[in-house]
């Protein structure tokens, strides 16, 4: 059974770089490429100020039931019983509103979600068009993201076509950690450097 093991595992290890050998790859950090286009720093700033518009009207509902809550306890002594069971019903049908409100706002496909893809829907259709297209006319057979928590442990600066992506797009690559610059600067040297260097 060990000899099988090993004849297998053997095959395998020639097999996959037979398999792999001539393909084209190519690299690109899609959140570089998004924090220079100014179309998606004001759709962030969009969802945000919404975002927040939301959080201080369900504050202002929390904080409202919690001050009834603090009232009918302070009374609930002296009020009778089926005077009672409605003001707590009462509440209860006033945190439960706020709750799905809350829901409605910030849950799974709630109005936040909604939103969040009505504006950047059409800015990662444009990014990854260019993308499929710098693919398709360099030949590539993949293209990773390394952005974000990609598994991606070391990449050749020659293969981040991130720079081209944002030129196709018709915006200048620029240094990824500078804040307000619209992609305007020229040289990326960050960017082009491997990650081992880092």
């Amino acid at each position: 059974m060990k000899q099988i093991i090993r004849h297998i595992a053997f095959v395998v290890m020639l097999t996959v770089p037979l398999l792999t050998w001539g393909q084209k790859y190519a690299c690109v950090n899609t959140e570089y490429i998004l924090s220079k286009i100014p179309d998606y720093s004001a759709a962030q700033t969009q969802l945000n100020k919404q975002s927040e518009e939301w959080q201080k009207e369900l504050e202002s509902k929390f904080q409202e039931i919690d001050k009834l809550y603090k009232t009918f306890q302070q009374e609930a002594y002296l009020l009778p019983e089926n005077l009672k069971r409605k003001r707590e019903e009462e509440l209860n049908a006033k945190e439960r509103e706020a709750r799905e409100l809350q829901t409605r706002y910030f849950g799974p496909g709630g109005e936040l979600d909604k939103k969040r893809e009505e504006l950047m829907r059409p800015i990662q259709d444009r990014v990854y068009s260019a993308i499929e297209r710098i693919a398709n006319e360099k030949r590539y057979d993949f293209v990773l993201d390394k952005s974000g928590s990609a598994t991606l442990l070391y990449v050749n600066a020659k293969y981040d076509v991130s720079d081209q992506v944002l030129e196709l797009l018709g915006y200048k690559p620029g240094n990824a950690k500078s804040d307000g610059d619209d992609g305007k600067k020229v040289d990326n040297p960050e960017m082009r450097r491997p990650r081992g260097d880092r």
